[in-house]
């Protein structure tokens, strides 16, 4: 085998290889100061030393599982076919809560039975949802604080593994579905709607999507007043860089909601504006 031949086979080798790989992502609140989530990575590959983990998120704000469904309902869909995710923003752990594991048609997913999936959910064909009891998979001895390390982690490298999602527990059906609050037109030119989040550059993010407002998102956007508490914003941008500094513009954002932005600075600081402030936008 001459030179070039034997770079591209070994090419064709390592892509397999990589490609053999299961997947394993990991949404949390816990942070990046401490262990935890080092640790669920060490359990899940003393399980499955080839298991590929990848970190979406650990700054889900503490205890919040709508910001928890929000981040990760942004991120799931970029991953291949097959990946397995787990997500745990769990204020009710030692509680009664399940732990679940959801079979989509194109991954696998394991959270606490709290909603923290139900924004993911709207994107996938959801085939069977299962209590997860079988505990044999689980870490000894399980925590009633630590549910990451002994019973989410563990079932993840299982399934990395192999296993199939029959064995861990019986299909359920009354899941938990988190709503996300939904805009509300109030007349023809008037839309009220609410702050979702603010990440970390003071994006401020509002639960209005084009859907609900075509006529802002056409070829020839209607005017408008975006007004949150005392501020009025009357500038529609399509990328940041096209704002102007100091003041606060509205622009699509990634996750496919109207935000309000500054360039260079935080819009949330400079409306003093949190998460639940009432939106109202007004046509023409």
């Amino acid at each position: 085998m001459g030179s070039a031949n034997l770079l591209k086979w070994l090419d064709r080798e390592r892509c397999g290889a990589y490609m053999s790989r299961a997947i394993i992502t990991l949404t949390t609140d816990f942070g990046l100061t401490e262990p935890f989530v080092g640790i669920m990575k060490g359990v899940i590959l003393s399980i499955n030393p080839e298991a590929e983990t990848i970190d979406i998120s650990h700054g889900v704000s503490s205890h919040d599982i709508l910001d928890g469904a929000l981040t990760f309902a942004q991120s799931h869909r970029y991953f291949p076919s097959g990946t397995i995710h787990v997500v745990v923003v769990d204020p009710g752990v030692g509680s009664s809560r399940r732990p679940i594991l959801v079979r989509t048609s194109t991954a696998k997913f394991v959270a606490p039975d709290n909603g923290v999936l139900s924004l993911a959910f709207e994107d996938e064909e959801i085939l069977e949802v299962r209590h997860i009891t079988a505990d044999h998979y689980f870490l000894k001895p399980v925590s009633h604080t630590f549910h990451g390390r002994d019973v989410f982690a563990p079932v993840a490298a299982w399934l990395s593994k192999g296993t199939e999602p029959g064995n861990f527990g019986e299909i359920i059906h009354d899941y938990m579905r988190l709503a996300l609050p939904k805009p509300r037109r109030v007349n023809k030119n008037q839309i009220l709607g609410m702050v979702l989040r603010v990440d970390k550059f003071g994006d401020v993010m509002t639960n209005i999507a084009p859907a609900d407002v075509p006529e802002l998102f056409s070829a020839r956007p209607a005017a408008f007043k975006l007004r949150i508490d005392d501020h009025e914003i009357t500038r529609l941008e399509t990328s940041y860089a096209e704002g102007r500094l100091a003041e606060p513009f509205a622009i699509l954002g990634s996750a496919g909601f109207l935000e309000v932005a500054v360039t260079r600075d935080s819009a949330a600081r400079m409306l003093n504006v949190s998460r639940g402030a009432e939106v109202r936008l007004e046509l023409g």
